[in-house]
């Protein structure tokens, strides 16, 4: 939240040859917002749903994909179950510093786009991502550009 995931995949979508983008965001889009074992269950078949046929569709060469992952077991979940014996997988994870990301998420807040209880939830994720088997590419003083420039040069 707040490190450029949407706004990188967005440009990327655009870079890249046949290219189309999910955001893990749009398969949990709900009023009320409920967080319960049911419910996550529900987003990650949504999400191995929708890759599965990204995959399977031949119109595609390039599959973007973000969502919030601070924990490895959500990435091994979704490798589980997601078809990628045809695939190159990159996992990177985009993250900024404390400065940077309360900055972006306040402005966020402000605009009305996010409540303002994520930003504590931002931070407190921060130190987990360092423990993912991702790239880590830091996002911190960079134009989106920049960045999604970085990722198509892996």
């Amino acid at each position: 939240m707040g490190a450029g995931k949407t706004t990188v995949s967005q440009l990327l979508k655009k870079q890249l040859d046949h290219a189309v983008f999910l955001d893990g965001d749009w398969c949990w889009d709900a009023d009320p917002f409920v967080v319960t074992d049911e419910t996550k269950a529900m987003v990650l078949d949504n999400i191995c749903y929708m890759l599965n046929s990204f995959i399977a569709c031949s119109a595609y060469s390039n599959i973007i994909f973000c969502w919030v992952m601070h924990e490895q077991s959500i990435i091994d979940y979704l490798l589980e179950n997601i078809n990628i014996s045809q695939c190159e997988v990159r996992l990177i994870s985009l993250m900024a510093d404390k400065e940077t990301l309360v900055k972006r998420l306040n402005k966020d807040v402000l605009q009305g786009i996010r409540k303002s209880d994520v930003i504590n939830r931002s931070l407190s994720r921060l130190p987990l991502y360092e423990k993912l088997d991702t790239i880590k590419i830091d996002t911190t003083g960079k134009e989106p550009e920049l960045v999604a420039k970085e990722i198509c040069s892996l």
